[in-house]
């Protein structure tokens, strides 16, 4: 009988611990709480906190409240020029209306994010088409994400979402035409490459022959300089010889005949034939010659 009491008050409690369980649920500040009976909505606007429900009637669901990011797959887009480029984005996103939300895309988050995804690619897809290649790339980049943050949370309020910020990562051509760019990049500098080099050799011919022509100045006037000091040396030499000649003759003919002498007998194989009695040897015969007529 005891046993029978036991059971059935365990029977009891466990009964009313599921009651409870499914009357009492709690809403953490990072979320946010839909409770639904039956399909339809009953309460969306509970704070954070412990809140009570009717047990296996009511239904809750819970949505976060934080900042999410919408990072899309890269799509392709064409300019004003009809030239595609590949965009990478992201979005920043949260859910702000939570009633809103659940109607529209039926508490859906997967669902939600496609719908943000359309709106995206389609305010990429207006912006794009109003630029060039040159303005999406560096331009107008800036301008085009203010733009797409302000009309896709317009748009996107629709469904109770408030889009925080759009970015875009990345603008590139697509492989096939990427690889075309970048050889005409390529070709385009080596062209520049090509044109700096014949610059920089016309530069080095002019400086080339400027110094080719300054050293041949240069020399001039040191060969010039050096043939004027040469004569002018030459001159006095000349002058202190006229006058050495015309202090003493004869010393003067002694000193050329040595020389004469000197330059005539260098080596031991030099045959002269000269008549002896000739003015040539007249030092040999009497070399006080001179000393005597100086007297």
């Amino acid at each position: 009988m005891n046993q029978n009491k036991l059971l059935a008050l365990a029977a009891l409690v466990l009964v009313v611990l599921v009651i409870v369980s499914s009357t009492i649920y709690t809403v953490d500040e990072r979320e946010k709480a839909v409770v639904v009976r039956f399909g339809e909505v009953i309460r969306y606007d509970d704070k954070p906190g412990l809140h009570v429900k009717t047990p296996f009637l009511d239904n809750v669901r819970f949505y976060p409240s934080l900042i999410l990011t919408l990072d899309a797959e890269p799509q392709q887009f064409a300019t004003l020029e009809k030239k595609y480029v590949v965009v990478d984005s992201y979005v920043k996103w949260r859910i702000i209306d939570v009633l809103k939300f659940y109607v529209a895309v039926g508490g859906d988050e997967g669902k939600a994010r496609e719908r943000l995804s359309q709106v995206i690619n389609s305010g990429l897809r207006g912006e794009f088409g109003k630029r060039t290649v040159k303005d999406v790339i560096s331009g107008d980049r800036r301008k085009i994400m203010e733009l797409l943050s302000v009309n896709a949370d317009k748009d996107a309020s629709e469904f109770g979402i408030e889009v925080v910020d759009v970015r875009i990562q990345r603008v590139e051509f697509p492989t096939e035409v990427r690889d075309s760019v970048y050889r005409n990049m390529a070709a385009e500098r080596a062209r520049i490459a090509k044109e700096l080099r014949a610059k920089g050799a016309e530069q080095a011919e002019k400086i080339r022959a400027n110094a080719e022509r300054q050293r041949d100045i240069t020399l001039a006037e040191a060969y010039r300089d050096a043939e004027r000091l040469r004569g002018e040396g030459d001159a006095r030499a000349i002058a202190v010889t006229g006058r050495a000649f015309s202090v003493n003759p004869e010393f003067y003919s002694l000193y050329r005949s040595l020389n004469a002498y000197r330059e005539s007998f260098k080596s031991r194989d030099d045959i002269l034939v000269v008549d002896p009695s000739a003015d040539f040897f007249r030092y040999f015969k009497n070399p006080r010659r001179g000393a005597s007529t100086a007297q």
